[in-house]
């Protein structure tokens, strides 16, 4: 592993920092935007920028979990189903994106980040909907948005919390910001198991994935304060747009 040099060092501590605080703000870890931005910057392909940016995700998914189920009322029901379908789909989705080509990979996740964006703008521009004394859905049907949030974790790295937080939000009548912090509960045994699928198959810079998560760790909490202080519109709008950009990113890359 070549160490990065002490100017991109600090770049990559202080670009973890506010991916952290990105990422604990809209219940994804972070990945989401790291991932384009180590294709484009760094010129990783996307199997390696994804394996990469789970070394910063991993942390900043454990620490972001914590915050939400200290900040929410979580039912712990949710999240041990979500996360008990997701892990074996994980893995699937994971051996099945190291054998994807780089470039239709990039554009499929594209196109999946557009998708939930439209869905997010629609839910903050629509007409309010109260908030449900009890889950719309009980939680058994969790295992579904589970399954298949899993099979998107291991395909993009990150996609499941992504796929999940406006599934969760519509179906089982949960806050946005709770949704995030289920979201969350989704991906965290996934990460593991997706970063030692990408591992094997050599697609991990430690070297910069390493430097990402020290500079997350220290800004997550912040975000996931500022999630439960932002009226539950803006944070829709916040989490759609960075979708486009994300998304737009990658079209470009590709």
């Amino acid at each position: 592993m070549d160490l990065p040099s002490p100017v991109i060092l600090v770049e990559l501590l202080a670009l973890g920092a506010a991916l952290g605080f990105l990422g604990g703000l809209l219940g994804i870890g972070g990945g989401l935007f790291a991932i384009p931005l180590l294709g484009v910057v760094f010129g990783l392909n996307e199997q390696h920028a994804q394996g990469t940016a789970l070394v910063m995700v991993i942390p900043n998914v454990a620490i972001g979990l914590w915050q939400y189920a200290k900040r929410g009322r979580m039912d712990p029901r949710y999240g041990f189903a979500l996360a008990g379908a997701a892990l074996p789909f994980t893995v699937l989705g994971a051996h099945l994106a190291t054998h994807w080509p780089s470039s239709p990979l990039r554009l499929a996740f594209a196109a999946f980040l557009l998708c939930i964006a439209v869905l997010m703008l629609a839910r903050a521009f629509g007409r309010p909907r109260p908030d449900s004394p009890k889950p719309l859905l009980p939680w058994p049907f969790a295992t579904i948005v589970g399954a298949l949030g899993g099979m998107l974790s291991g395909i993009f790295s990150v996609g499941g919390a992504v796929f999940a937080i406006p599934l969760l939000s519509f179906l089982f009548g949960f806050s946005q910001a709770a949704a995030q912090g289920f979201g969350l509960a989704l991906v965290a045994p996934g990460t593991l198991a997706g970063i030692a699928t990408y591992a094997v198959a050599g697609d991990v810079d430690w070297a910069l994935g390493i430097p990402l998560a020290l500079g997350g760790i220290l800004t997550v909490p912040y975000g996931v304060r500022l999630a439960y202080r932002l009226p539950e519109r803006n944070l829709r709008i916040a989490f759609a747009a960075l979708m486009i950009v994300s998304a737009a990113t990658l079209i470009v890359k590709a």
